[in-house]
């Protein structure tokens, strides 16, 4: 009877922590959509980050954007704090929660389902960015943290790009869209822009390649002036 008893605890054991590991391999990381009203919705989900852009879904004109930090805090619920938040900055800083689920391919935030786009994949860039490195006159000059951020964000499809200062809770600009790596190559294609909507539909080439776990950028601007850029994974907070 005890052997049984004890083989049952360890079932159980093994349950639990199979469920555990099951959570903590996060369904909901990738792409999501939704519409709301007249727009479209786009949120991306990393590993400790996320983001969601608004915008029209006739002519794709920008509507805004939220995003920051999350964590599991327990089964089914979520905590985050806002980094940025362009209809309500006083939220930034503020921790809160939200119940979430993966059901196949949806995603319920507090009950309001949104269509899997991606799952992470295939693109090879998936995860929150920061940029840390910048050529300047020819020379590559390197960029100190703070407040002042750029995160580039991306799903294995879709990726967003944010400008704004986590002190002072400024907004500086976003754009975002799909993307794909194939061959040294990274191609984005411009959905929204909060700074100029005639670059929609715009297609950008870039180089990029992997070093020492960073992200090296080259090619030219939505402008058409030549950039080289290095971005770091962003660190779990």
């Amino acid at each position: 009877m005890k052997h049984i008893i004890c083989n049952l605890s360890l079932s159980l054991l093994i349950v639990l922590i199979t469920s555990a590991q099951v959570w903590s391999q996060s369904d909901h990381i990738g792409g999501w959509t939704t519409t709301i009203g007249e727009n479209k919705a786009v949120c991306i989900i990393a590993d400790g980050y996320f983001s969601i852009a608004y915008f029209q879904s006739d002519n794709h004109e920008f509507v805004g954007t939220e995003g920051g930090t999350w964590e599991e805090s327990s089964s089914g619920m979520v905590s985050f704090v806002y980094e940025f938040n362009t209809a309500d900055p006083e939220q930034i800083g503020l921790k809160q929660s939200a119940s979430v689920s993966v059901s196949g391919d949806m995603l319920y935030i507090e009950g309001d389902g949104w269509s899997r786009l991606d799952d992470g994949g295939p693109g090879e860039l998936a995860g929150a960015w920061l940029i840390t490195g910048r050529e300047r006159d020819g020379e590559l000059q390197a960029m100190q943290r703070g407040p002042r951020k750029t995160m580039k964000i991306l799903s294995g499809t879709r990726f967003q790009w944010i400008a704004y200062n986590v002190e002072t809770k400024d907004f500086r600009g976003t754009g975002g869209g799909t993307y794909t790596t194939e061959g040294g190559k990274y191609t984005e294609t411009i959905d929204f822009f909060s700074r100029d909507v005639s670059r929609v539909g715009a297609v950008l080439p870039f180089n990029y390649e992997l070093k020492d776990g960073a992200w090296h950028h080259s090619g030219k601007s939505s402008k058409g002036d030549p950039i080289y850029e290095v971005w770091s994974q962003r660190p779990l907070e």
